[in-house]
Parts: C-alpha cells; sequence; structure tokens
C-alpha cells in the first residue's frame, strides 16, 4: 500500500502543467497561424478560384491547366532552378577554401574574416544598388577596367544583356553569402578532434591528405546542411532581382517569386486565384527537393557509415 501511494505521488508530481504550457505556446503558435499556416492555407484555396476584389468564382483546375501552358512561367522556373543549383555550390565552395585558409592562420587572417563576412551584413537592397553601379556600362568598375586594360570588346551591360543577366546576379548572390558559408565551415573545422588532427601528421600526412582524408569526410555533414540552406533560399529569391533587373530583360532574370508578384500586384488583371495558383505550385516543387535532397543524404550518410 506505502508503494502504490508513493508511485501515485511520484506520478502526481510528474503530471505536466498543460495550462501553463499553453500559456507559453498559446502567443507563438497563435502568430504561426495568423502569418503561416492560414495563409498557406488560404493560398490554396484561392488556387482554386478567380478571386477579384468584390468576387470569388470557383473555377476547379482551370488555373492549374492554364499554368501549365505558361510560357513565361516555365522560363522563371527554368531560371530559378539555375540559380538554385549553381549558387550553393559556388558559395560552399569558395567559402570551404576561404575557411582552410584561416584555418591555417594564413597573414592578416583577422582582417581577411570582417573583410569577407562583411557583405553578409549588407541588406539585398544595399547590395543591389551596389552592384548596379559596378556593372553600369559607362562609368561601372568593371567596364573601366576593361577598357583601361584595351578589352573593349568585353565591356557590356551586365545586367542588361539576356546572356549575361542571369550569371551576373548569381555571382552577385554568391558574392554576398560566402561569408556566411566561411564562418559556419570555420566554426566546423575549430571543432575537429584535435587528437584524429594530431594522427593523421604523425602519419606524415600533408594538407591534401589531411584535407581530402580527414577534414573533408569530418565537415561533409556541415557541407550538406549548407548546400540545402542555400538552395532553398535561391528558390525564393527575391529581392536581389527586383532591385537590379525586375526579371528583366526579356524575361532572362525573371525567378518565380518576382513573377508570383507582378501577376499579383502589377498586371491589371486583379485575379489574385492565378499567383496563387504559382505560389501553391511552386510550394509543393521546393517542398518536394527539400525532401528529396535531405534523404538522399541522409542514404549516403547510411552507405559510408
Amino acid at each position: 500500500m506505502a508503494e502504490g501511494a508513493e508511485t501515485r505521488v511520484a506520478d502526481d508530481g510528474l503530471r505536466r502543467p498543460w495550462g501553463t504550457i499553453l500559456a507559453f505556446l498559446l502567443p507563438a503558435l497563435t502568430l504561426y497561424v495568423a502569418l503561416t499556416a492560414y495563409p498557406a492555407v488560404r493560398t490554396f484555396w484561392n488556387s482554386f478560384h478567380i478571386v477579384l476584389p468584390r468576387r470569388e468564382e470557383f473555377v476547379g483546375l482551370a488555373n492549374y491547366v492554364e499554368l501549365a501552358g505558361d510560357d513565361i512561367f516555365w522560363r522563371a522556373v527554368s531560371n530559378t532552378l539555375v540559380w538554385a543549383c549553381a549558387s550553393p555550390v559556388i558559395e560552399v565552395s569558395i567559402a570551404l577554401l576561404l575557411a582552410l585558409a584561416l584555418y591555417a592562420k594564413v597573414p592578416g587572417a583577422r582582417f581577411f574574416r570582417v573583410a569577407w563576412f562583411t557583405p553578409v551584413l549588407m541588406s539585398y537592397i544595399v547590395v543591389g544598388i551596389l552592384w548596379l553601379w559596378i556593372y553600369n556600362y559607362d562609368w561601372g568598375p568593371i567596364n573601366v577596367a576593361l577598357r583601361a586594360l584595351g578589352l573593349d570588346h568585353l565591356a557590356r551591360p551586365w545586367l542588361g544583356d539576356p546572356d549575361t543577366a542571369l550569371p551576373a546576379l548569381i555571382f552577385v548572390a554568391s558574392w554576398m553569402w560566402v561569408g556566411f558559408n566561411m564562418v559556419v565551415l570555420l566554426a566546423a573545422l575549430h571543432s575537429l578532434p584535435r587528437e584524429v588532427i594530431e594522427a593523421a601528421e604523425l602519419d606524415n600526412c600533408g594538407w591534401g591528405g589531411k584535407l581530402i582524408f580527414v577534414i573533408l569526410p569530418l565537415v561533409s555533414a556541415t557541407l550538406l546542411n549548407l548546400v540545402v540552406l542555400s538552395f532553398i533560399g535561391k528558390m525564393k529569391i527575391f529581392d536581389l532581382v527586383w532591385i537590379t533587373t525586375k526579371g528583366n530583360p526579356l524575361w532572362s532574370t525573371e525567378t518565380v517569386s518576382t513573377y508570383v508578384y507582378k501577376r499579383a500586384f502589377e498586371w491589371t488583371t486583379f485575379d489574385l486565384g492565378y499567383p496563387s495558383t504559382i505560389a501553391a505550385v511552386w510550394f509543393v516543387i521546393v517542398l518536394a527537393a527539400v525532401l528529396g535532397l535531405t534523404r538522399l543524404f541522409k542514404l549516403r550518410e547510411k552507405l559510408e557509415y
């Protein structure tokens, strides 16, 4: 009997204070429902309707059928996928090289750490305006330098040429975010088990050997996470494009986000149903891509270990 009473007392003491838990969770849940869950559900609802300022009409899958034949949408999808695939590779590769340089304590490491990280502190608006000046055809530093070197034929309106506009913006975004990836990788390098590095050095393993056989395998999880984060961010890219080109010239820099914004607020159709359809389809595509990448990386880790 005594043991049973003690057990009941212990159980009573371990009961969770649900009232307190709900009191702490309610503000966050309210914000989540109001600003995330409801807008997402409403977007999917709108995708099956024509949504005008004072009228809403159910049209079923008509918006999705129209979207399937929308050439501008598919051009935006192509541009966004190119950006989302190219930029993570560029960012993470360069960031790894910079992090290794700082890890090896190159001369001026403190200065370079600050200098390389500084672009991350700028907003896309500031970065966009800055690079608009740099890419200027008449007095931009790039074209001025090319002309000074006698390479006038290479000078061009970098953001006004359909062949160079998208690569130029990809370069800007990569330049901006390399510093963030560098800091994360540098932290990962400093957290490596010292005994493993020392064991490799005792075996007369040079820098190349340590990098390939010790460092990269140990930081591979960090590298893969950075690639996924960069991929997600570039699939939603909007600010930089809107500040610099607004999707021009000839849709060469149009992304899905800028196209949704144009269809919702700039075109004179006044219909929110079609842009909601674009947003709903893109949400599913991004979610599927992220889940696929996550599963692929998990399978790879299982095979390695």
